[in-house]
C-alpha cells in the first residue's frame, strides 16, 4: 500500500501554495529586473587621476593612475546608449522622430514599470505593457542585427507571458483584476 498519496484537498493545497510562491517569484524578478536596467540608465564612469606611490611616497617622476569609477546622476542620463544611438540613425526603418522620444523615456517607463510590477499594481496590464516595451526593444535589436539581445528578450518574453498565466494566483496585489 502506498503512504505517499495525498486526498484531493491536501494535494490541491500544495499546488495552489506553489502557484501563489511562482506567481509572486516571476513578479518580484520582472520587477527587479526593469527597476534596475532603468537605474543603469542614468550609470556613468567618473574618472579622476592619482599619482602612483612607491613605499607609500609619490613618485618623483609623477608617474599617474587614472581610475574610474561607476556613478549614477540624472545628467548621465541615455535611454538609448549612444553607440546604438549612432546604429539606429543610420537605419531606414527606424523612425526618425521617435527616437528621440524613446530616448528620453525609456529609463523612467522601465523604472515605473518596474515599481508597479513589484508592487502588484495593476499586475496583469503592468506586465502587458512590459511585454509591448520588450517587443519594441527586439524590433530595434533586430534592426541592427543584435541577435545576441533580441534572444535574451525572448527569454524575458516567456517569463512575462508565465506570469500572466500565473497572474490568477498572484495574491498579493493591489488592482488585482487588472
Amino acid at each position: 500500500m502506498n503512504t505517499d498519496t495525498c486526498n484531493t484537498s491536501n494535494c490541491n493545497t500544495a499546488n495552489t501554495l506553489a502557484l501563489i510562491y511562482g506567481a509572486l517569484l516571476l513578479r518580484i524578478w520582472l520587477g527587479v529586473r526593469a527597476i534596475q536596467t532603468g537605474i543603469e540608465k542614468f550609470a556613468g564612469a567618473v574618472s579622476s587621476t592619482e599619482a602612483i606611490k612607491v613605499d607609500g611616497v609619490v613618485n618623483e617622476e609623477g608617474l599617474t593612475a587614472v581610475a574610474a569609477t561607476k556613478a549614477y546622476a540624472l545628467d548621465n542620463y541615455h535611454g538609448v546608449p549612444e553607440a546604438l544611438m549612432t546604429k539606429f540613425q543610420g537605419e531606414p526603418l527606424m523612425l526618425k522622430f521617435a527616437l528621440p522620444i524613446y530616448d528620453k523615456i525609456l529609463g523612467p517607463v522601465l523604472l515605473i514599470l518596474g515599481a508597479t510590477i513589484l508592487l502588484g499594481i495593476a499586475n496583469r496590464t503592468s506586465l502587458f505593457l512590459l511585454g509591448l516595451l520588450y517587443i519594441s526593444l527586439t524590433w530595434g535589436l533586430i534592426l541592427i542585427k543584435q541577435d545576441e539581445g533580441v534572444s535574451w528578450l525572448g527569454v524575458h518574453m516567456i517569463l512575462i507571458a508565465l506570469a500572466l498565466m500565473l497572474a490568477e494566483h498572484n495574491r498579493f496585489a493591489i488592482l488585482k483584476k487588472w
